[in-house]
C-alpha cells in the first residue's frame, strides 16, 4: 500500500510553507510515522548534499532532518539555481544536466513531470507519509498548463491540500478568497484546510476573520499560527534574510552579503552573525566571514566594485581574522580560471591573493557528504584542532593549495574512508570547501562565543502543534 500524502500551498512565495511543513514533519515523526519531505520543484541556491552524493535544497534536507530521515534525492528531484535572471543550473536527482534558459526548460517539462512522479512514488511506497510542499501560488493561471510543482503534484499523489497564508504582509483574507476562487472546481475540491500564519498578538482576535474564511469559502480554518521570531530554520531565499540579527554577549561576525550568496543558513547558529554589503559595516568584526556563491567571479566584482575587496585585503594585512567558505574560499586565492565557462564568460580572474591557492573550474561538479578533521589555526577556535566534523561540499571548482598548510583533512567522503588534506591557512586567512561546520557546538562556541540553540525542529514543532487543528489536519490525510 502506498503511503499517504498530503501538500502544504501558499498564497503567495514566503509566506510559510516550508516552515508549516518542517513542523508537520517533526510533530508525525514523533509521533511514530515514517515520514518523508517532498518539494517536486525547488528554486533556490541553498542547497545540500545527501549522503549518497546528490545535491537537493536545503529546505528538504532540513526536512528530512527535522523527520528524523536521510535525506534523498527523490524528496527534492528537481532543483534550480539561478545564475541569472532567464538561466538557471537544472539539478535533476540530485545531478546538474546543465544551464537553461527558461524558455528551454519549459519544452522539457512533459519528461520532468515523469521524473518528479516517479519519485514521488517512490516515497510513498518507502514511508507512511510524504509531506508535500508547493512553490509560489497555485493560481497562477497563465503557468497552470506546464504546472510541475503545485495542484499537478496533489493530483498526481492523490494529496489533500493545506492552503497557508501570510497575515502580516497584509490581505490575508483576500489571498485566500482570491486563490480559491482562481482554482479549477476539481482543484478547490482538494483544499481541506486553511491556516493563517504569523499573526501577531492573541489569535483569538481573528475569531470573525476564521467565521468569515469558513462560511465564505466552505473550508475549515485548520489554525491560527502566532508569529514566530528568531526560529532559526532558514529561509530558502537570500531576500528573506534578517541582515541586522545579532544577539547580546556573542562575538560579533560580519558575514559578506553576496549578490548571489548560496547555502547561507549554515550560519544560523552563530548567535553573533550579522550581514554586511559596506565596507563601513566591517568595524571591529572579531571575524569577517566570506561566503559561498553560485557565481565567483561575478561576485569578486562585486566586490570589487563594492569596495570590500580592497577592506578585506587591509584587514588581512592587520592580521584580522577572515574565513572564506567554498565560492569565499576560491575569492581569497590568486586566481579564479575558467577556461570552459563552466560558470563564468571570465576565464582567468584574479582573486585576492590572500591565500596561495588556485582554482580551476570544470564540469563535473562534486556534491560529497564529508567528515572534516580540522587543523590548527581554524579562526577563533585553538581548542579545534584535531576535532572531527560533519559536512557537505558542493562545487565545480577544483582548488590547488600552493605552499599554505591545510585547513584540515577529509577523512570520509560519503561512505569511502579517506586521507586528503583540504583547504588552507596563511597567517589569519583561512578557507575550505566543506559547508556546515558550524552546526557543531564546539565550533559554535568558539567562533561565536556562545553556544547556538539545538534542537530547533522541537522547539518549531511546539509551536506549530499548538496553534494548528491537528486532529482536522490527520483526518486529510487519513491518518
Amino acid at each position: 500500500m502506498s503511503g499517504r500524502t498530503i501538500m502544504i500551498q501558499g498564497t503567495a512565495s514566503s509566506v510559510g510553507k516550508s516552515l508549516v511543513a518542517t513542523a508537520l514533519c517533526r510533530i508525525w515523526a514523533r509521533r511514530g510515522l515514517r515520514v518523508a519531505p517532498f518539494k517536486a520543484q525547488n528554486m533556490a541556491l541553498n542547497s545540500a548534499a545527501t549522503p549518497d552524493g546528490g545535491e537537493i535544497g536545503r529546505a528538504q534536507w532540513a526536512q528530512a532532518e527535522a523527520a528524523r530521515v536521510r535525506p534523498h534525492v527523490d524528496m527534492n528531484p528537481i532543483l534550480l539555481k539561478p545564475e541569472t535572471t532567464s538561466a538557471s543550473q537544472v539539478v535533476v536527482l540530485g545531478r546538474s544536466i546543465g544551464s537553461m534558459h527558461f524558455r528551454e526548460y519549459h519544452r522539457r517539462k512533459p519528461e520532468l513531470r515523469e521524473v518528479v512522479g516517479a519519485a514521488l512514488d517512490r516515497l510513498r511506497a518507502a514511508y507512511d507519509l510524504v509531506v508535500i510542499e508547493g512553490a509560489g501560488s497555485p493560481a497562477e493561471v497563465n503557468l497552470k498548463d506546464r504546472d510541475l510543482v503545485n495542484m499537478w503534484v496533489a493530483a498526481r499523489g492523490d494529496a489533500p491540500v493545506v492552503l497557508v497564508t501570510d497575515i502580516e504582509r497584509g490581505g490575508a483574507l483576500a489571498a485566500l478568497v482570491g486563490t480559491l476562487e482562481l482554482l479549477d472546481p476539481d482543484e478547490r475540491r482538494r483544499v481541506g484546510a486553511l491556516v493563517v500564519n504569523k499573526f501577531r498578538g492573541d489569535p483569538t482576535l481573528f475569531a470573525d476573520g476564521v467565521s468569515f474564511l469558513e462560511a465564505r469559502c466552505g473550508v475549515r480554518v485548520a489554525g491560527v499560527v502566532p508569529h514566530l521570531a528568531d526560529h532559526g530554520i532558514a529561509p530558502e531565499d537570500s531576500l528573506d534574510l534578517d541582515t541586522t540579527r545579532q544577539l547580546a554577549g556573542a562575538r560579533d561576525i560580519a558575514i559578506v552579503k553576496l549578490p548571489r550568496l548560496s547555502n547561507f543558513d549554515e550560519f544560523d547558529a552563530l548567535p553573533g552573525a550579522r550581514w554586511i554589503d559596506r565596507p563601513s559595516q566591517i568595524g571591529d568584526a572579531a571575524l569577517v566571514i566570506l561566503p559561498g556563491t553560485k557565481c565567483t567571479a561575478d561576485d569578486l566584482a562585486w566586490l570589487r566594485r563594492a569596495g570590500l575587496a580592497g577592506a578585506l585585503v587591509e584587514r588581512a594585512t592587520g592580521g584580522g581574522p577572515i574565513l572564506g567558505i567554498c565560492g569565499g574560499y576560491q575569492m581569497l586565492g590568486q586566481r579564479i580560471l575558467d577556461p570552459d565557462g563552466v560558470e563564468s564568460r571570465e576565464p582567468d580572474v584574479a582573486g585576492l591573493g590572500l591565500l596561495p591557492v588556485v582554482t580551476r573550474f570544470e564540469r563535473a561538479k562534486v556534491t560529497d557528504a564529508v567528515r572534516l578533521r580540522l587543523g590548527d589555526g581554524v579562526p577563533l577556535c585553538d581548542a579545534v584542532g584535531g576535532r572531527e566534523v560533519a559536512g557537505y561540499e558542493i562545487h565545480c571548482g577544483r582548488v590547488e593549495r600552493r605552499g599554505a598548510r591545510p585547513f584540515g583533512v577529509v577523512v570520509r567522503r560519503g561512505d569511502a574512508i579517506s586521507e586528503e588534506p583540504e583547504g588552507a591557512i596563511a597567517g589569519a586567512v583561512a578557507g575550505t570547501l566543506v559547508h556546515g561546520l558550524f552546526q557543531d557546538p564546539l565550533i559554535q562556541t568558539g567562533v561565536g562565543g556562545q553556544p547556538g540553540t539545538r534542537d530547533l525542529y522541537e522547539a518549531l514543532a511546539d509551536h506549530f502543534e499548538a496553534a494548528l487543528d491537528m486532529a482536522h489536519l490527520e483526518k486529510l490525510a487519513g491518518l
